[in-house]
């Protein structure tokens, strides 16, 4: 409640805390086109003069634990596809991939399970990259943005031969955690297993993931059993059927990678973008080459639910 005091001439300090709303509320988030951000203001009055008002912006974070059930499920995404170039088919390149849960949280390492064949006549590399995806809606409209934020590339493979990632890890750089039950503003990540054929178009499969804050436990046990599960499942692939060969490739199929990253938009599909990526800062992601940078807030590693505030102070 408001209180009548007298103030003597001099510094004051008031030290108090915030209790939070109940209700649930969004990450606080800084993107493109878009931010969700809290602040506390403190205003003194005074009588005959202008109000004075301070306010500092604080960061609030919305857990999600990657402990869930629906989280702890395993993805798996499976693709084929014929190479070819005019009249000329040279084969199948086949792409699984598999990775033992769909929740993470910021520094874990994914450990990717993929299988790769290669029964082109082409020499192909294999890549995966975490993406986000920045959602904005506003009267009625919808914008997007996709960025790159991590990447790691695997072995040449040679024509008629194969290749195994057992495990092959790819960590999760310092960005902000999903934010999934916003109606203005949503943030999703996928991780993106794929190959480059030179003079084709991408093979590539993508699989959901859902960055929290509370990290999993006790989930290392499955480790040693998911080789082998990954190929048991992997199994019925040799009965799949090859889908018909493509059209002679355009330009963009043709160009340098990163020639085409130049040109396509920032949003589907995505490109190849070693040559973007920075090591982050802080929890900063650096500007890309070829996209403009998405702003982050940094977020406190250790959030509560009573946020202590330093005093606030006025000069009388």
């Amino acid at each position: 409640g408001e209180e009548n005091l007298v103030l003597l001439d001099g510094r004051h300090e008031f030290p108090f805390s915030f209790q939070l709303p109940q209700e649930p509320l969004v990450t606080s988030f800084t993107g493109k086109y878009g931010s969700i951000q809290y602040f506390v203001k403190a205003v003194l009055e005074r009588p005959a003069v202008p109000d004075q008002s301070v306010q500092t912006e604080l960061q609030v974070i919305s857990h999600i634990d990657v402990s869930s059930p629906a989280l702890l499920t395993p993805v798996l995404r499976s693709q084929e596809k014929m190479v070819g170039c005019w009249f000329f088919t040279s084969g199948p390149v086949s792409l699984s991939a598999k990775i033992e849960r769909k929740g993470y949280c910021n520094g874990e390492a994914i450990p990717i399970y993929a299988e790769i064949e290669n029964c082109s006549s082409r020499l192909i590399v294999p890549k995966a990259a975490i993406f986000q995806t920045q959602t904005y809606l506003a009267s009625g409209k919808t914008k997007t943005f996709r960025q790159m934020v991590a990447n790691v590339r695997g072995n040449h493979i040679a024509s008629g031969s194969t290749d195994t990632w057992n495990g092959k890890t790819l960590k999760i750089p310092p960005v902000s955690p999903s934010i999934l039950d916003c109606c203005i503003i949503r943030v999703e990540y996928s991780l993106a297993v794929y190959i480059h054929i030179p003079g084709a178009k991408k093979l590539m499969i993508e699989m959901p993931l859902v960055i929290g804050t509370i990290p999993c436990i006790g989930f290392s046990s499955r480790n040693s059993s998911i080789t082998s599960q990954f190929s048991m499942d992997m199994s019925w692939l040799a009965l799949a059927m090859p889908e018909h060969p493509e059209a002679p490739p355009n330009y963009a199929d043709v160009v340098s990678e990163e020639e085409f990253s130049r040109h396509v938009p920032a949003y589907p599909p995505p490109i190849d973008c070693e040559e973007q990526l920075c090591c982050p800062v802080f929890a900063y992601i650096q500007e890309f080459r070829f996209q403009p940078p998405p702003l982050y807030s940094e977020i406190d590693p250790h959030p509560t639910d009573v946020e202590e505030m330093q005093p606030v102070s006025f000069m009388l």
